[in-house]
């Protein structure tokens, strides 16, 4: 599929990603404008930060696919059984030559980390993918993951062959017409449980990782569980 097919079904896919794994709808967040700068009033105070977690009923590895990508360690991965798998995880998009809500929310999203806690921390995995793979090379996502305090075990940066890169972020409902011009709205997912929710990136940190918590508890639950048993 080429790249204008899929900006032309990004809308389509965003659609069949709700009904796939169960994300509820609602309206984009631009890149750039929607997101407040650093000691901006939330405009969440209105809104309520996370849509509510819900669940779907198709095969997540058939719908996320096993699409080749590269870490920020140019490490090949298969998008689904490398990167999805079994795991609590939140998504956003991010392009290194931005100079505004990218880095903001990378911050952010670090501040997260540190609100979870550990073990709960260790047991979510962040995955911020490039808008712009043309010019984000590993090595050029791992400096912007450095620069933003961003470089954790369980925090993967992607990038890879543009058509592949367009690709999933179509499937993720977050492929836009230009490199600025993705969305910045966070994607919560248990992807085994086929959980999930979209988060405003204007939410507080300890908002977001209260509902991360509410995917990752389960789950550290039942590994606890597991080994009490051995």
């Amino acid at each position: 599929m080429n790249t204008a097919r899929l900006i032309a079904s990004a809308s389509a896919c965003a659609f069949a990603l709700a009904l796939a794994c169960g994300l509820p709808g609602g309206a984009a967040f631009a890149h750039g404008k929607d997101h407040p700068e650093a000691g901006a009033a939330p405009a969440a105070a209105r809104v309520p930060a996370a849509q509510a977690v819900s669940t779907g009923t198709r095969d997540a590895r058939a719908y996320f696919t096993d699409t080749l990508l590269l870490t920020q360690d140019g490490r090949p991965v298969q998008f689904y059984s490398d990167v999805l798998k079994d795991r609590v995880v939140l998504l956003n998009v991010v392009y290194t030559n931005c100079k505004d809500a990218c880095p903001l929310i990378t911050r952010k999203l670090k501040e997260v980390r540190a609100a979870l806690g550990e073990p709960l921390a260790s047991k979510v995995h962040f995955i911020s993918i490039s808008s712009d793979p043309e010019n984000d090379s590993p090595q050029a996502l791992k400096a912007f993951a450095a620069k933003n305090e961003a470089a954790d075990p369980n925090w993967t940066f992607l990038t890879g062959d543009k058509a592949n890169v367009d690709f999933v972020l179509a499937r993720l409902g977050q492929l836009g017409e230009t490199v600025e011009g993705h969305s910045t709205l966070l994607i919560a997912g248990d992807v085994g449980a086929k959980r999930w929710s979209k988060i405003r990136p204007d939410a507080a940190p300890v908002a977001i990782a209260e509902r991360l918590k509410l995917l990752a508890e389960p789950l550290a639950s039942a590994a606890a569980n597991a080994g009490a048993a051995k």
